[in-house]
């Protein structure tokens, strides 16, 4: 696998799971912000919905709205009116073309911290602030191992045997919570097309 490759397939991965958690939340937009390691820059890396065509690639710098507080917090943050909290950058929604109302957003973490974020903005399909957020981390999680095993192809693609992407998806399906639903059913769907995009 070339390293064109595995930045291809990073790019579908993560493309998936933000249209996935758009899907599941019934969401204006979902995104994954990963941290530049050389400036700490937050930059768009997927996106789905609102802006998805122009965004990617787009950078703010480490801080910058709610994303950037929960990328220097670690925290997870729902803010359901965005006008009432003071992490939300009105300059910087603006940049980007939409202006969200409301905004969930996770860490994604690795080792201890955080390398990115995931945020749905403007979801309509909410049950209680408590099972969105765990959703929400659930799928965060998802992107961090995601994240974790094309890492782990990329600095192993010169050695002889190469870490089957195949068996950590096995052991995250293996972690999933035992009780059938809808949560369940969007991580079962969400592990099928990071299988289904490694084949390819």
């Amino acid at each position: 696998m070339s390293a064109d490759d595995i930045d291809g397939t990073e790019r579908r991965l993560l493309q998936s799971i933000v249209e996935v958690a758009r899907h599941m939340f019934g969401a204006a937009a979902s995104s994954i912000f990963l941290v530049d390691p050389d400036t700490g820059d937050l930059v768009f890396e997927a996106v789905s919905g609102e802006g998805e065509k122009q965004l990617v690639g787009s950078r703010f710098p480490m801080g910058t709205g709610i994303a950037g507080w929960v990328a220097v917090s670690g925290q997870p943050m729902v803010a359901d009116d965005v006008s009432t909290v003071s992490q939300f950058a009105q300059d910087a929604a603006e940049s980007t073309g939409y202006v969200p109302r409301t905004i969930m957003a996770a860490p994604l973490i690795r080792f201890e911290e955080c390398v990115g974020v995931l945020e749905v903005l403007d979801r309509t399909a909410s049950r209680s602030e408590l099972d969105d957020m765990e959703m929400l981390g659930l799928f965060a999680t998802q992107a961090a191992c995601g994240l974790e095993l094309l890492l782990r192809v990329r600095r192993n693609r010169q050695q002889a045997e190469h870490p089957d992407p195949r068996e950590l998806l096995r052991r995250i399906g293996e972690r999933l919570p035992g009780r059938a639903g809808r949560r369940d059913a969007a991580v079962v769907r969400l592990l099928a097309i990071a299988s289904d995009l490694l084949d390819h």
